[in-house]
Parts: C-alpha cells; sequence; structure tokens
C-alpha cells in the first residue's frame, strides 16, 4: 500500500476509534461523541452561543443545533437569552454537567495516554495543531467557486422581485449587453474600486432570514454569465428557498443547465425589443449581434420545463406600437407576459430616456394581448 494511502486510512483509522470508544463509555451519561465536542467548549468558555460554536467546531449550524438540543434535553446544558440583544442565547453547563466533567476529562486523559503510548506525544499535539491550521487553508472545490463570485448588491426585501412571494434579491456583477436604459450602470461597467459582497455574508444574511422569507431572486447585471452559479444556487436551495433567475436570454446553455439541476424555480427572461431593434436596445453593433441565442432561450422557456414570464421595459424612444406587435407575434403562446414602464432611478448607462404614460402602457398591453392574452403592465407610475 502506497504512503499516501496509509495517510488517508490513518486519518480514518484515528478518527473512527475515537468515535467508538467516546460513544461506548459515554453510554451511562446519554451522550455521545457528537456532543463531547460542544459539552467540553461550554464547560471551558461559559456564555458562548451557538453561533461561536458553529465557527469554532467548523461544523454547519445544523449539526450543532442537533447536539446543543441532546444536551439541553439530557439536561446538561442550558440557554439563556443575552441580556443586551434578546436575539441571542448563551449557553452555560447546569449542575447536572458538574457532576460529571471530572469524569469526562479522566476518559478524555485515557484516550490520550494509550494514543501516546511508544511515541513523544506532546510533540505528536504540536504537530497535529498545525496540521489542523494547515487544514483550514484548504480550498475545497465548492468553496473555491463561490469566492470567484461577484456579487454586486443585496435587496434585503422585496415584494415585487419574485411574484407572490417575499423575497430578498442577490444582484451579480457583470453583463453581456450595455442596455442604455438600464440603470444598473455599475453593475455593467464595474467601477475600479467597487465593493463587492462577500459569498458568505450573503449566505450568512440567508440563513438568519429562514422562516421569514420565501425565497431569493438571482438577478443582476446578468446573472450567467457567471460560470461558477451553481454551488451558490445549491447553497440557497438547501436553505429551503425557493429561486428565481433574471436573465437577459444571452446564454442559453447555461440557462437549460440551471434549470435541469433542479435548482431553479421560476425563471424572467427580458425580451428587450422586436428582432429588428434588438441590438440597437442592447446597446450593441447591429453587425456584431446575433440574435439566435436570445431565441434559443426563450424556446426553451416555452417549452414548460421551469415555471417562467417573459418581460420587456417599455421606453418611448426605443419601442413604437408596431414592435410590440412583432414581439407579441414572435412568442406568441408564452405563458405570461409583462410590459414594465420605464422609470428613471438615476445612474442609467445613458441618460435622455422617458416613459410612456399609463393610457400609453394599456394601449400597448391591448395590442400584444392579441397575441398574449395573458398580458399585463407591471410597475406603473400613480397618478
Amino acid at each position: 500500500m502506497s504512503e499516501q494511502s496509509n495517510f488517508v486510512l490513518n486519518l480514518s483509522v484515528l478518527y473512527r476509534n475515537t468515535q467508538k470508544y467516546f460513544d461506548k463509555v459515554l453510554v451511562p451519561y446519554e451522550i455521545g461523541y457528537g456532543q463531547l465536542m460542544f459539552l467540553l467548549y461550554i464547560n471551558e468558555n461559559e456564555g458562548v452561543t451557538m453561533q461561536e460554536l458553529t465557527r469554532v467546531g467548523e461544523v454547519d449550524k445544523g449539526t450543532t443545533t442537533k447536539s446543543i438540543q441532546r444536551l439541553i434535553d439530557q439536561g446538561y446544558i442550558q440557554a439563556q437569552q443575552d441580556e443586551k440583544d434578546k436575539r441571542v442565547k448563551r449557553l452555560y453547563t447546569t449542575e447536572k454537567a458538574a457532576g460529571i466533567m471530572r469524569i469526562v476529562y479522566d476518559l478524555r486523559n485515557s484516550l490520550r495516554t494509550t494514543l501516546a503510548e511508544n511515541m513523544d506525544f506532546g510533540t505528536f499535539e504540536a504537530m497535529l495543531e498545525q496540521a489542523a491550521d494547515n487544514a483550514r487553508t484548504l480550498i475545497i472545490p465548492e468553496e473555491e467557486s463561490l469566492r470567484k463570485l461577484k456579487i454586486g448588491g443585496l435587496q434585503k426585501m422585496t415584494l415585487l422581485d419574485y411574484p407572490g412571494k417575499v423575497a430578498c434579491t442577490v444582484f451579480m456583477a457583470g453583463c453581456n449587453y450595455k442596455c442604455p436604459f438600464c440603470h444598473n450602470r455599475d453593475l455593467v461597467f464595474i467601477p475600479e474600486r467597487f465593493d463587492f459582497f462577500d459569498p458568505d455574508d450573503v449566505l450568512g444574511y440567508l440563513e438568519k432570514r429562514r422562516g421569514l422569507l420565501d425565497g431569493v431572486c438571482i438577478s443582476g447585471g446578468e446573472p450567467l454569465i457567471q460560470e461558477d452559479l451553481i454551488p451558490l444556487l445549491e447553497k440557497i436551495k438547501a436553505m429551503g428557498y425557493l429561486i428565481k433567475l433574471d436573465t437577459n436570454g444571452g446564454f442559453p446553455k447555461r440557462l437549460k443547465a440551471v434549470v435541469e439541476s433542479g435548482l431553479i424555480d421560476y425563471v424572467a427572461m427580458d425580451i428587450k425589443n422586436s428582432p429588428e431593434k434588438y441590438a440597437e436596445t442592447l446597446g450593441m453593433n447591429a453587425d456584431a449581434f446575433n440574435i439566435e441565442a436570445i431565441r434559443e432561450s426563450a424556446d426553451y422557456l416555452m417549452k414548460g420545463t421551469v415555471d417562467y414570464e417573459f418581460r420587456t421595459t417599455v421606453v418611448r424612444e426605443l419601442h413604437t406600437e408596431d414592435d410590440m406587435r412583432k414581439i407579441g407575434a414572435w412568442i406568441t403562446g408564452a405563458k405570461r407576459y409583462y410590459l414594465q414602464q420605464f422609470q428613471d432611478f438615476g445612474n442609467l448607462i445613458q441618460p435622455g430616456f422617458t416613459a410612456y404614460s399609463n393610457e400609453e402602457m394599456e394601449t400597448l398591453r391591448n395590442i400584444v394581448s392579441e397575441y398574449i392574452p395573458n398580458t399585463e403592465v407591471r410597475g406603473v407610475k400613480e397618478g
């Protein structure tokens, strides 16, 4: 057997036999190896929080919660609300725990004595601690993918972005188009000193909002411009969230991949304009643009693999009644289609665009409804 194989095997033997030892000797106290680390740490750090335990133990929150609950159920640990922050619970050992801690330490020391036989165990422990520190720097492929993600913004709650859901919106930075009326200029032309969001911070926020939010909108920019999106979606889905993807349709293969991964519950795809005016509306040279990727994405969604909508932000200087007829003829039979009234929120890529009036938007809706009955106007100004 090779040296490398022995290394992995020996790690497994050390872990498994340590686990079996504690699971056996702790039976009289109705706890096991899974609770031991937490009990020892709380005993030596009274008032520690669940979050701190999760971080120190480098385990997931579910594992910490399950182990602490068992210790509470057995009467070894009690949780008390922090006096300054009622959302935080601090953990303390009980009298029952105090009654067994000497035995627990004796059991731990007995194991150490057995492992130390015929070796300089002090040196080994120092080397083991260094190895553990080195292990913390390991780059796990999934985590490396998350680090590559460029998140440009986070809207912590929205009632508008995900139809019928209370959601938050994660804005991915970068876009393959530069629509002149886009109000997310910084997500398209990323400034040199752009302050990106840490993916771990975003995931941490979502973890805290579980049960309060229904879904997460992944928007942009263009989310699918980032090749490593799926690991982020997997972590969000594992928290129980519904996921809505906003896309311009420019990456049909990636669109199919994320939909067929089962991670996406709803897709909103922009239809920028009639085919003849698509390049102009994207802010691109017509000779350098091929609409086939857009058509492929639209055709794919219309097959019904995932729930979806099409939408067009209607701008007076870019869209005419004839354009709306051509869009309607193009996506006839679409499940639902929204005409969004343009609004100038500032930070446009190119200033000088204006909106149709509410009455004019209704006229455009009537035109498209001849092709797509389920057409609605969205985001009109009041008054």
